[in-house]
């Protein structure tokens, strides 16, 4: 399986336990998208929420859970970092694990490497990551970096496939009109085991 699929599945998981539901993702998509139109115009975008020092941190990491490949934009291009600034802004039951979790990025490197996390090479980083990247086998020492990097893979990914760069990369063709429905494909049938029955009775009334 590719790694932006692996990661499309992610996305699925639930932001329940950060307190993020769907009506913030669509909420926070409107104000993105303003954002987005203004800087179009000219205008710099200034986060909200994240600070001088914490706004080139997310947009790297983010860009680390989704880069940019020969298929589809990386998350910066989607704009992701500014969505999830208004969601951190709008949310402050998730404002800690967010703060805290980049303050531990910053102090694992500087422990690591003497480096903060933007000093830090790209291998040094994926070395990081990698030890917080997987809970299942992390080991127990960097359960807080686990617990943060999963909280913010699953917000990169919810953002990402929710945003116009995403939706274009999901491939998905909804509000188009379906002249012919000719049922789903037969292959599609086969892999979950049904079928179309050829012939349905119909019970005569009286």
């Amino acid at each position: 399986m590719a790694r932006r699929d692996v990661v499309k599945l992610l996305a699925a998981a639930s932001l329940a336990a950060v307190g993020i539901g769907a009506p913030e993702v669509a909420h926070a998509w409107e104000s993105a998208h303003r954002a987005l139109d203004n800087q179009a115009a000219g205008s710099r975008f200034v986060p909200q929420f994240f600070t001088r020092d914490e706004w080139p941190v997310v947009r790297s990491l983010a860009d680390m859970v989704i880069p940019r490949d020969d298929r589809s934009g990386s998350a910066t291009d989607a704009s992701v970092p500014e969505f999830m600034d208004f969601i951190m802004g709008e949310n402050p039951k998730s404002q800690p694990w967010m703060r805290d979790g980049l303050k531990w990025l910053d102090a694992e490197c500087h422990r690591r490497f003497n480096r903060t996390w933007l000093e830090a090479s790209a291998a040094q980083r994926r070395q990081v990551l990698n030890d917080i990247a997987f809970p299942k086998t992390a080991p127990a020492e960097f359960k807080d970096g686990v617990t943060f990097f999963s909280h913010f893979r699953d917000l990169t990914s919810s953002g990402f496939w929710s945003s116009r760069i995403g939706v274009k990369d999901l491939g998905y063709v909804g509000n188009k009109i379906v002249p012919v429905w000719s049922g789903c494909p037969e292959p599609a049938l086969k892999k979950i085991g049904v079928s179309y029955k050829t012939s349905m009775h119909v019970p005569k009334r009286g």
